[in-house]
């Protein structure tokens, strides 16, 4: 049985991305209300594994999950991309005539204020989580709220759903990584048949050095997915640049890892893994 760390609760899309990369294996979630609570399971019981969103369609990367992920020291083993929708639920005495606020993560909220602002007699209130904001509502029988989250946690917690698919946007989805500590990386993922890989590194703040890093990189056919600048606290205009990169032939993609070393410094590789 794979123990898995999640932030929020059962029913949140967490949840929903890891039974969905695991599918068909069991599993048992630990549910934590911080990503920095995820880490520290890990670090205490290295057997278990973390899902950890990264990245948003719409809200953009998720920039302290990258610090908690370069600071951590655990590998990225996979990749799951879940396709995010909402919907508003409350009590099954409820209706559109007796609730007066909706509960959900800000990200959430967001994401529906279009939803939202044909509604403008409900309160938006913030909480830590989507599906914990159900659960919320379900256990203290919360008579005038209503939760956004998925479908399936309303179903889970009893709740009644009133609209389905409110979100704003219908092409909106959530990239999460799966970690694991590096004593048991080799166990999670074939790394031969591993085909992307995640790096961070600091250039030299001269001109044109990232662009010679990018150079080599292209010469080696490595495929530039994404880049994420992030400012070094405390050294004014220095910047941590994580890259994901894509290639077909894992020695060339070695070759370039060694070719770029001497352009960067602290270079890091948070994973090799097969990309969704």
């Amino acid at each position: 049985m794979k123990r898995i760390a999640i932030q929020g609760e059962l029913g949140s899309f967490h949840d929903i991305a890891a039974r969905q990369y695991y599918d068909g294996e069991q599993i048992q979630m630990i549910c934590c209300s911080t990503f920095e609570e995820v880490f520290e399971n890990i670090k205490r019981d290295p057997t278990v594994i973390g899902m950890l969103a990264i990245e948003n369609t719409i809200a953009g990367s998720l920039l302290h999950n990258y610090e908690l992920l370069r600071a951590s020291g655990v590998t990225i083993v996979g990749e799951h991309k879940l396709h995010i929708e909402h919907c508003i639920c409350c009590l099954p005495e409820d209706d559109w005539s007796t609730i007066q606020e909706v509960h959900s993560h800000p990200v959430a909220l967001m994401q529906c204020r279009g939803f939202l602002a044909n509604h403008p007699d409900l309160k938006a209130v913030e909480a830590e989580d989507t599906a914990g904001s159900a659960e919320y509502i379900s256990r203290n029988q919360c008579r005038g709220w209503a939760a956004i989250c998925n479908s399936s946690a309303a179903k889970m917690y009893g709740l009644k759903v009133l609209e389905d698919q409110i979100e704003d946007n219908k092409h909106n989805f959530t990239r999460f990584l799966v970690v694991s500590s590096p004593r048991k990386a080799d166990f999670l993922r074939p790394l031969d048949k591993t085909d992307k890989s995640s790096l961070v590194f600091l250039v030299p703040h001269e001109e044109g050095s990232l662009s010679k890093v990018l150079t080599i990189l292209s010469f080696y056919s490595i495929n530039l997915t994404k880049i994420q600048s992030l400012p070094v606290i405390g050294h004014e205009w220095e910047y941590l640049f994580y890259v994901d990169v894509t290639y077909d032939n894992l020695i060339r993609y070695r070759q370039s890892i060694d070719a770029i070393i001497p352009l960067t410094r602290e270079l890091k590789i948070l994973g090799e893994y097969i990309g969704a």
